[in-house]
């Protein structure tokens, strides 16, 4: 009879464990289910099929990058150059493409693409520089990609002379920013797309498991084996190349270039990185997360414009995201290591 009582205890704490670790697992998901259901109650237009996928569209550009930037803090590095790169990828292939036309070297339905590759190629280089400044000097990502932001955003300025490059894409660009496949925004396919790519790198390969060892500890990464060298390349190097696909679809939407797209967007990258559940000591943190995080505050930013909020305000509530993320992550954390649990 004892050992029945025992035994039922025992089910009874696993099962109260299993329920609360559930719950730490996905609250974000909990706080986005009610933020639709609060929302669509105050706003009934809020779940029309029009405004669901203009905040698809909205977040897309913001949403790919984002998926970069958590390999990137998994990795327990950061990179705050993001914002001038959509900049100078849009600048850059705008530029090209321009000068090829009017120099008549090659026609400006063929010169787009050669401005892509020209600003994917810089995306790389960039994210190489990253790589090579934290390896070589030991330097933080923080201060060397705070330095280059400044950098590439002076270099966007410098490109386009300070103001817009207009009239520089053919008809068929503007498809990659406005156009659409079956009624959904191209930039909407493509950011559920690339959530695709990059949930089968970190959950199915050994170069995600490589990631989340670096980000974890880099120093035993190393000695298991695992270039820390080469990791940090590919995550450095893929966060700019998803920054040169957010000022493609940027500039293709508003079919112009200029050096001030993008400025700002780094804060809230990170933001909505966090807020899915990534940690910004490295090692913890999923793509899905990431996918929730991204929608969490695309929602938010969305129900701001349709309650009229005060555009200064958004600046506030977006701020306090930020923190609550934090909070709660180290909260998170210290819960799990409470209950015995480990991812």
């Amino acid at each position: 009879m004892k050992s029945v009582k025992i035994n039922s205890l025992n089910m009874e704490l696993f099962s109260n464990k299993k329920t609360k670790n559930f719950i730490l697992d996905h609250l974000i998901e909990f706080l986005l289910l009610a933020l639709i259901i609060g929302v669509s109650i105050i706003q009934p237009n809020f779940l029309k099929s029009g405004n669901i996928l203009n905040i698809l569209r909205n977040v897309a550009m913001k949403g790919v990058i984002a998926y970069g930037m958590c390999l990137v803090i998994i990795s327990g590095e950061i990179d705050l150059s993001v914002g001038p790169q959509v900049a100078l990828s849009g600048v850059l292939a705008a530029f090209v493409s321009k000068q090829l036309a009017a120099w008549g070297i090659i026609p400006l339905q063929v010169g787009a693409l050669v401005g892509i590759l020209v600003a994917a190629a810089a995306a790389i280089f960039t994210g190489f520089f990253h790589a090579w400044a934290r390896q070589k000097f030991n330097m933080p990502s923080f201060i060397i990609t705070l330095a280059t932001l400044n950098i590439l955003y002076g270099l966007a300025a410098i490109v386009c002379g300070g103001f817009p490059i207009a009239n520089a894409f053919p008809t068929w660009y503007a498809f990659l920013g406005s156009g659409r496949i079956l009624g959904i925004p191209f930039p909407a396919i493509v950011f559920m797309g690339i959530f695709v790519f990059f949930w089968f790198l970190t959950e199915k390969t050994d170069l995600g498991r490589r990631i989340y060892a670096v980000g974890g500890n880099a120093e035993a990464a190393r000695l298991n084996g695992i270039s820390v060298w080469k990791t940090r390349i590919f995550v450095m190097c893929i966060v700019q190349l998803m920054c040169v696909l957010a000022g493609v679809m940027n500039s293709a939407q508003v079919r112009s270039a200029t050096f001030t797209f993008g400025r700002g967007w780094e804060t809230q990258i990170i933001s909505s990185v966090v807020i899915g559940g990534t940690s910004m000591l490295g090692g913890i943190g999923t793509i899905w997360g990431t996918l929730v995080g991204v929608l969490f505050t695309g929602v938010i930013s969305n129900a701001m414009t349709l309650l009229n909020v005060n555009e200064f305000m958004q600046y506030v509530i977006n701020g306090g995201l930020m923190f609550f993320a934090v909070m709660f992550n180290t909260y998170m954390t210290k819960k799990r290591n409470i209950l015995g649990y480990l991812e």
